[in-house]
């Protein structure tokens, strides 16, 4: 008898093909809510007898899973994990899978875009020439900010902070400063980028980059105070988790120009398609694209399919969180 996995929201279709010759396969639907229930309940009513589930950017935890009798995985399509309740999982003693490190390099770039745009206020901009109001040689009130031998504060040096200290460091010359939970000497030696605490951070940098996970400790760690440490010439870029930073502390930085401009790929709730800072023209917003290109999403969809896979077939995923 085929063991049963359940695909919670869209994958690339080889591997849902792929899935369908080995494993009995539901497929959660939320465009059939009326008929079904809404997606949680669609969750409660197809795990009961599921050994495996895969997908991404759903709440996954008691209230969707306690009626699963036989799950042995979830395999996330993704490299963040704080929407599991993890302490439910290790108690139910199922196995959290994600797919960190092929997603480093396209999220650096996104970053980096972030940055470079909010500094240089391209988007801005864009919509001020298309507007018609280039009607001579652009004047300071236009003028933007120089990247190139800056100082760049990465909140967070884990593999995609390393990327993004890569293309800074020997890209523009930018002097490197990071903070997290420890020294990475190793990481940091390549960058001669030096270990600060998160005031002093912010203090120093021209341009701050977030690259933490979101978890208690980290929940609004840029705020009120900390915005009020940032240099009036500084650019904050958030490509980690939205909650990362208070949205309207951050609102109030911005439209009192306790800070140049920002850069957001997440927010603390997406999808996101009314807020505050949709009025600011010293912000760069974009819909959570950090990995979202077509190479990228297929090596994640992959790995993702080999976790799930390895994992019902009695061997041990190649990236999980427990």
């Amino acid at each position: 008898m085929k063991k049963k996995v359940v695909i919670f929201s869209q994958i690339f279709p080889e591997f849902e093909e792929k899935l369908k010759q080995q494993f009995d396969v539901v497929k959660i639907d939320p465009k059939l809510s009326d008929q079904l229930g809404d997606v949680n309940q669609q969750i409660r009513n197809a795990v009961v007898d599921v050994h495996g589930m895969i997908g991404a950017g759903r709440v996954l935890g008691q209230a969707q899973l306690e009626t699963a009798q036989h799950l042995e995985i979830i395999s996330s399509v993704s490299v963040g994990y704080d929407n599991y309740d993890l302490a439910y999982l290790k108690e139910r003693g199922i196995t959290l899978a994600h797919t960190p490190h092929v997603l480093t390099e396209t999220t650096a770039d996104t970053a980096f875009g972030l940055l470079m745009s909010a500094a240089r206020r391209i988007a801005e901009l864009d919509q001020w020439t298309r507007q018609g109001q280039w009607q001579r040689t652009v004047a300071p009130a236009q003028f933007g900010m120089d990247i190139h031998n800056k100082t760049l504060g990465i909140i967070g040096l884990g593999h995609i902070g390393a990327a993004i200290a890569r293309r800074a460091y020997y890209g523009f010359n930018m002097n490197i400063v990071y903070h997290g939970r420890r020294e990475k000497i190793e990481v940091a030696d390549a960058f001669k980028a030096q270990f600060l605490s998160l005031q002093e951070l912010l203090t120093q940098s021209d341009f701050v980059v977030v690259a933490v996970d979101l978890n208690a400790q980290t929940r609004h760690l840029i705020s009120t105070q900390e915005f009020a440490l940032m240099q009036s010439h500084a650019v904050l870029v958030n490509i980690s988790r939205g909650a990362v930073i208070d949205e309207h502390a951050l609102y109030q930085a911005l439209k009192q120009k306790q800070i140049f401009a920002a850069g957001l790929d997440v927010f603390e709730k997406e999808p996101l398609t009314e807020s505050p800072l949709f009025e600011l023209d010293n912000i760069v917003v974009t819909p959570h694209i950090g990995s979202a290109t077509q190479a990228t999403r297929y090596a994640m969809n992959k790995l993702a399919y080999e976790n799930l896979v390895l994992k019902l077939n009695g061997a041990q995923p190649k990236y999980f969180v427990q």
